[in-house]
């Protein structure tokens, strides 16, 4: 039996795919990807949306009713407002996030860009993050998007996570792999 996170996933693939398809022939990737983005900002800001999306009490009608109020009172319009009514009329709601997320990852594989999840002891310039930027992109010969956070625990250096490759140049790890050494001599 598949597990939950496998069914989402495949549900979101599929209407992401779908989505992505009409948002290309109407030339408005970019739009679509914007008012998305919008709406994944509602749904992280509003703990009553969260439940409606993820709870399985509500019937379709009040899933229907609910995000037409929503799209008319955040004023999307168009391909999104009528993709957000299909998916809460098939009882898909669920996979919202998840849809926003694979649809992210489908423009970005099109547009051949790679996002870079990017750890560092302290805040990069705007000289290091562009210097990071064409280091990374000459390794993988793709356009690069970073996602930077700062972790102090670091100490210093910085981790770099590119799909399932990563990089840790850390101080915090040089540290570990010494003392992890110089306990087998010791």
């Amino acid at each position: 039996m598949a597990d939950n996170s496998q069914i989402i996933s495949g549900v979101a693939e599929r209407y992401a795919s779908s989505l992505y398809e009409l948002a290309a022939e109407a030339k408005s990737v970019d739009a679509v990807a914007k008012d998305l983005a919008s709406f994944q900002a509602s749904i992280d800001g509003n703990e009553d949306l969260q439940r409606l999306i993820e709870s399985p009490v509500f019937s379709a009608d009040d899933q229907s009713r609910a995000i037409s109020a929503l799209i008319d009172k955040a004023g999307l319009k168009g391909l999104v407002a009528n993709f957000l009514k299909v998916v809460a009329r098939n009882r898909r709601l669920f996979a919202v996030p998840a849809i926003i997320r694979a649809y992210g990852e489908i423009v970005a594989r099109e547009r051949d860009e790679v996002t870079a999840d990017v750890k560092t002891a302290h805040k990069l310039s705007a000289a290091q993050e562009k210097e990071l930027k064409a280091a990374l992109s000459g390794v993988t010969g793709k356009t690069v998007t970073l996602n930077v956070t700062v972790d102090e625990s670091l100490l210093g250096g910085l981790i770099v996570k590119i799909g399932s490759r990563q990089v840790d140049t850390s101080l915090r790890t040089k540290l570990s792999t010494l003392k992890l050494a110089l306990k087998e001599v010791g």
